[in-house]
C-alpha cells in the first residue's frame, strides 16, 4: 500500500472513532450558545449566528460530515432560528461566485480530455528540459503555469503519470532518489503555487471574492487578483526550485532516456485534432473577455457563455463533464457564502472577531499579518476552502475597525490559504506526490516548512513594496 493509502485509512479511521464525539460537541456547542443571556452588545439573531458558525467550525474542520452536506445544514439551520426566511437563505445559492466556478470548471475538463493540455505539457518537458536541473525547472513552470487556468488538482492528476513515466526511463528508485523526489515535489508545488495566481487554479478565489461582494459590496476582478498575486507566484516559482536543488541534490547526470520516453508517449498521441485546436481558442477567447470584459459582463456570464458555445459546436460530452466536475462542491460555497453574509449581516463578524483576534491585534499590519499565518498554516490540517469560510467573516469583520481596504484583507488571507506546501491532507496535489512512493513526510515538512517561511517573507514584501501599486495601500 503506498504512503497515500495509507494516510487514507488512518484518516478514515480518525473520523470513525471521533464522529460520535464529534457530533456530541457540535450539537451541545450549539445549545450552550444559544441558552446562554445575550451579551449587551450582541443581538439575539447574531447570537443565534455565531452559534451555527460554531457548529460549521466543528464539523468542517472535524470531517464528521462531508464539508457540502456540513454547507447543507448551515443552510437549513438559519431558516430554522429564525434568522433568515426561507427564501433568503436559499437565494444565496445564486452567488455569482458558484456559477463562475461551475463554468470554469466545464472548460477544464474539455482542455483535458480533448488531450490538449498533456500534450502542451509533453511539448514543453520535451523541448525544454535539456539536463536534469533544467528538467525540474521546467517541470515546476509547467505546473505553475497550467494551475493558472486549470484547478490544481486537476493539474496534478494530469502531470501524475508523465512524472512517472520520467522517473521509469532513468530507473529511479523509490524512497532513495533524490531526483525522483525533485520531481514529484517539484510537480506538486508548482501546481500549488500557481494555483493561487487566478480565479481558475481552485475555487478558494471566487468563494472569497463571492463572500467580499455578498457582504461588502465590493469586488475584485480577474486582472486584480492576477496581478496582486503574480510577483509572488513567480518568486515562489525560483525558491521552489532553488529549495529542491539545495535539499535534494541529483544523482542523475543525463536525462536522455527520460526525454525519449516523452517523445514516443508524444508520437503516440498523433496528430493534433480539431477539438484540441477549437478548445484551445475558445479557451484564450474565454479568458481574454474575464480580463478585459469581466467587470461590465460578470466573470459567470462570460464563463457560461463559453460552456454554451462549447456545447454549440460539439467541443464537450455532457457525459464526460458529469465524471469530472466535483458537483458536491457547489453545495460547500453555497453553505460558505451564505454564512459568511449572515456572520455580516447580523454584526456576528464584527463582535466575535473583537472578541477573538480583536483581543491580540492593535494595528492593521498586525492583523493582516495574523491572518496571513494563521491561514498559512491552518490548511494543512483542513481544506483550503474551509479555511476561506470560516476565516472570511472574522477577517471582514475587523478590517472596517482598522479602516482596512476589504480587498486587501481577502487578498492576505485567501492567497496563503492555499500554499499547503507539508501535509497530504491539505492539498490533493500534496496527497498525489505521496502516492507516488518516491516522497516520505520528512522531506515535505521541513522542505514545506522552508518554503512557507520564504512565502510569508515574500508575501510581506509584495505587500509593503507592491500592492500600493495597485492601489492596495495598508
Amino acid at each position: 500500500m503506498t504512503f497515500f493509502g495509507k494516510t487514507i485509512e488512518l484518516r478514515k479511521l480518525l473520523q470513525n472513532s471521533s464522529r460520535p464525539a464529534a457530533i456530541f460537541l457540535a450539537v451541545a456547542l450549539f445549545f450552550v450558545i444559544t441558552a446562554m443571556p445575550t451579551p449587551a452588545d450582541l443581538n439575539p439573531a447574531a447570537q443565534k449566528t455565531i452559534a451555527i458558525f460554531v457548529v460549521a467550525i466543528v464539523l468542517w474542520t472535524s470531517h464528521t460530515l462531508p464539508l457540502m452536506i456540513t454547507s447543507l445544514l448551515v443552510i437549513i439551520l438559519f431558516p430554522l432560528t429564525g434568522v433568515l426566511t426561507s427564501k433568503q437563505s436559499y437565494a444565496l445559492f445564486g452567488n455569482e461566485a458558484i456559477f463562475f466556478i461551475l463554468g470554469a470548471f466545464i472548460l477544464a475538463s474539455g482542455i483535458m480530455r480533448s488531450g490538449l493540455s498533456t500534450r502542451l505539457a509533453l511539448l514543453t518537458l520535451r523541448h525544454c528540459g535539456k539536463s536534469p536541473n533544467i528538467l525540474i525547472l521546467s517541470l515546476i513552470g509547467l505546473s505553475t503555469f497550467l494551475s493558472f487556468w486549470m484547478s490544481e488538482h486537476a493539474v496534478a492528476a494530469m502531470m501524475f503519470p508523465i512524472v512517472f513515466e520520467i522517473v521509469d526511463a532513468l530507473k529511479l528508485v523509490p524512497m532513495r532518489s533524490n531526483y525522483g523526489k525533485s520531481l514529484f515535489l517539484g510537480m506538486t508545488w508548482g501546481c500549488i503555487i500557481g494555483g493561487v495566481a487566478t480565479f481558475l487554479g481552485g475555487a478558494r478565489a471566487p468563494l472569497a471574492v463571492g463572500i467580499l461582494r455578498q457582504t461588502s459590496g465590493v469586488s475584485i476582478d480577474f486582472l486584480q487578483w492576477t496581478l496582486a498575486a503574480l510577483p509572488m507566484v513567480l518568486l515562489m516559482t525560483a525558491l521552489a526550485y532553488f529549495t529542491l536543488i539545495k535539499l535534494f541534490p541529483s544523482e542523475v547526470t543525463n536525462v536522455e532516456q527520460a526525454l525519449s520516453a516523452l517523445k514516443k508517449k508524444e508520437l503516440r498521441m498523433g496528430h493534433i485534432t480539431r477539438r484540441e485546436i477549437a478548445l484551445g481558442i475558445l479557451m484564450l477567447c474565454t479568458i481574454f473577455a474575464w480580463i478585459v470584459f469581466g467587470e461590465q459582463f460578470g466573470l459567470a456570464n462570460i464563463a457560461i457563455a463559453a460552456v454554451v458555445l462549447a456545447f454549440l459546436f460539439n467541443l464537450l460530452d455532457w457525459k464526460e463533464v458529469e465524471e469530472d466536475v466535483n458537483w458536491g462542491i457547489f453545495l460547500m460555497y453555497g453553505g460558505a457564502i451564505c454564512l459568511g453574509f449572515t456572520m455580516e449581516m447580523t454584526g456576528a463578524a464584527h463582535w466575535l472577531a473583537d472578541k477573538s483576534l480583536g483581543v491580540f491585534v492593535h494595528s492593521a499590519w498586525a492583523l493582516v499579518g495574523s491572518l496571513a499565518f494563521i491561514a498559512l498554516f491552518l490548511t494543512e490540517a483542513i481544506s483550503n476552502t474551509a479555511v476561506v469560510a470560516l476565516m472570511m467573516p472574522l477577517a471582514l469583520g475587523l478590517a472596517a475597525d482598522y479602516q482596512i481596504d476589504p480587498r486587501i484583507i481577502t487578498l492576505a488571507m485567501t492567497i496563503p490559504s492555499g500554499l499547503a506546501f507539508q501535509l497530504p491532507m491539505g492539498t490533493p496535489a500534496t496527497a498525489i506526490a505521496f502516492s507516488s512512493g518516491y516522497v516520505r513526510l520528512r522531506d515535505t515538512l521541513l522542505a514545506g516548512l522552508l518554503l512557507k517561511l520564504f512565502a510569508l517573507v515574500v508575501f510581506a514584501l509584495s505587500i509593503w513594496l507592491y500592492w500600493p501599486l495597485l492601489g492596495l495601500k495598508l
